[in-house]
């Protein structure tokens, strides 16, 4: 199974990751690396160590990240960088990981879940409307 690891800026990824096992229950081989500002002299030795230690338990990891170009993304790039079978994933929302991290099996690839995570998070952006010229009133007058 391809090992998945959440991180962000502040407590984004614990708050994340807690929606997660809120709607999808606790998952296997999924941890969270939070980056706090007062922390973060130690964060690359943080993600570099869980980053190893998914790797080697599992062979593959994602990473997946917040913000293209922060300090959790450039650490865990550096990290992939030099390690195969890592791959990083940024702008991570809540729908991405409702369908990545359910879908690893042993069978599944880290770069199959990649592309899952691309599709699905773009999926997971909208902007819906409501029409105010609608009424909560059955058009038969009978009700439920």
């Amino acid at each position: 199974m391809v090992g998945c690891i959440l991180t962000g800026h502040g407590i984004f990824a614990e708050g994340v990751g807690s929606a997660l096992e809120m709607v999808g229950g606790p998952q296997d081989d999924f941890s969270v690396v939070t980056f706090l500002e007062d922390e973060a002299a130690e964060f690359p030795d943080r993600i570099a160590g869980e980053i190893a230690r998914l790797v080697e338990k599992c062979g593959e990891v994602v990473v997946f990240c917040d913000l293209l170009g922060g300090t959790p993304f450039n650490q865990a790039m550096m990290v992939a960088a030099s390690t195969p079978g890592v791959q990083v994933v940024t702008g991570v929302n809540l729908p991405m990981l409702l369908e990545c991290v359910p879908m690893r099996t042993d069978a599944t690839t880290a770069d199959e879940i990649v592309a899952t995570a691309v599709e699905i998070g773009r999926m997971g952006i909208d902007h819906p409307v409501l029409d105010a010229s609608a009424t909560d009133e059955p058009e038969d007058g009978d009700g439920i």
